[in-house]
């Protein structure tokens, strides 16, 4: 997921069937074989269903798929506090339970499931302030701990899993609201965290992408005093070093990234130099370069970006028009298109979305727009078999 602005609480205050045969028995006793001809199975259009509420109302949270099944929603803001509480969410069930809360209430932050099972989330924090903290939610005891703190507080930053199993932490807003080009490295094993290479651009509401060959492409973002960034950087594990790769065509920030099962990057959205976006470009590790595709059929900011199954792209939701969206539209990577899909029930911004183990999606939590109100309510959605 990306993550939206840090002045949120202040804003707030078609299938074919096989051929089927079947053996009867006629009056002479012979068997005679008759054979059903071939019909197609009849398709299901892709739906959103409202599912349990959560028991908080948040925005600005995360969302951990864990080894379980069960989705992890931890911290965010409500329109007058910081959160700590986490709850679960239970498919089978479509219900939401209490787990326990963190030791800081956080928003604008990250979480990130470790190799071990456990989530670490790291930053955050709230009007105006970035938290250095870093705490490890284990889910076999349902409790957080605290663990090592980052060497800079951050908020809008990324967080993202090295083949390694070490989380490498990106750019937000420090301290004082400065926006950081530093970068850092957790390591579980000892819980703590050490200094990288820093970025070639400070940057904070960016994206980080984790390619095939290990590396982590960090693409746009915002800048220190105002406006967005086309540039993008790979980071390599291996020597802890950054290098410029191509610019963008658009420079945004609050966009999408989800990386193809081509290993192609999509980035798609958010808000550029003239406005909210409907451009959506495409990087190819090979080349390292851009590419346009086509452009969303509305612009989406503060949206979500899943990949589905069947490699499609569901984006969902966001905020445009000064007003939260319930549409939601799906790119086809095999032809480079985008077509509608179905609405959510909410129109809803800064919200969380999770690829659950079935292949539906749910959507949680959010805000309805500029100065409105913030959800509990989730949805699900569910690709069908029809397009």
């Amino acid at each position: 997921m990306t993550v939206a602005a840090a002045t949120f609480l202040l804003a707030v205050s078609g299938c074919t069937g096989a051929s089927e045969s079947a053996t009867s028995t006629n009056g002479a006793g012979a068997t005679a074989s008759a054979s059903t001809s071939s019909t197609p199975a009849e398709s299901s259009a892709p739906v959103w269903t409202a599912t349990g509420n959560m028991i908080e109302a948040r925005g600005e949270t995360t969302a951990t798929l864990l080894a379980d099944g069960t989705v992890l929603v931890a911290g965010g803001g409500s329109v007058t506090a910081v959160l700590a509480s986490a709850e679960l969410y239970d498919e089978a069930s479509g219900s939401w339970a209490a787990t326990g809360g963190m030791i800081e209430g956080r928003f604008h932050h990250t979480a990130t499931l470790l190799l071990d099972g456990r989530v670490l989330a790291t930053g955050g924090g709230g009007f105006n302030v970035s938290l250095a903290s870093a705490e490890l939610y284990d889910p076999s005891t349902g409790s957080w701990t605290a663990t090592g703190g980052m060497i800079e507080p951050r908020r809008g930053h990324s967080a993202t899993l090295l083949d390694d199993g070490r989380v490498l932490v990106v750019g937000g807003y420090g301290a004082n609201s400065h926006i950081l080009a530093s970068a850092e490295l957790y390591d579980p094993g000892s819980g703590s965290w050490t200094a990288t290479a820093t970025m070639a651009e400070a940057r904070s509401d960016h994206t980080a992408t984790l390619l095939p060959d290990g590396q982590v492409l960090v693409a746009g973002g915002s800048l220190s005093g105002g406006g967005q960034l086309a540039s993008a950087e790979l980071f390599d594990p291996t020597d802890g070093t950054w290098t410029t790769t191509g610019e963008m065509t658009d420079a945004r920030e609050f966009h999408t990234a989800t990386l193809l099962t081509d290993g192609v990057v999509l980035v798609a959205g958010g808000n550029g130099s003239s406005g909210k976006l409907t451009s959506a470009e495409l990087y190819d590790p090979s080349a390292g370069s851009w590419t346009d595709t086509d452009g969303m059929i509305e612009a989406h900011f503060r949206h979500t970006a899943t990949l589905l199954p069947d490699g499609t792209v569901l984006v969902a939701g966001g905020t445009a028009r000064g007003s939260s969206l319930a549409s939601a539209e799906l790119y086809d990577p095999s032809s480079g298109t985008w077509s509608a899909t179905g609405s959510m029930a909410s129109g809803r911004g800064s919200h969380a979305a999770t690829l659950l183990p079935d292949g539906k999606v749910l959507v949680a939590g959010g805000d309805s727009g500029p100065g409105g109100v913030v959800l509990n309510s989730a949805e699900l959605y569910d690709p069908g078999s029809g397009t």
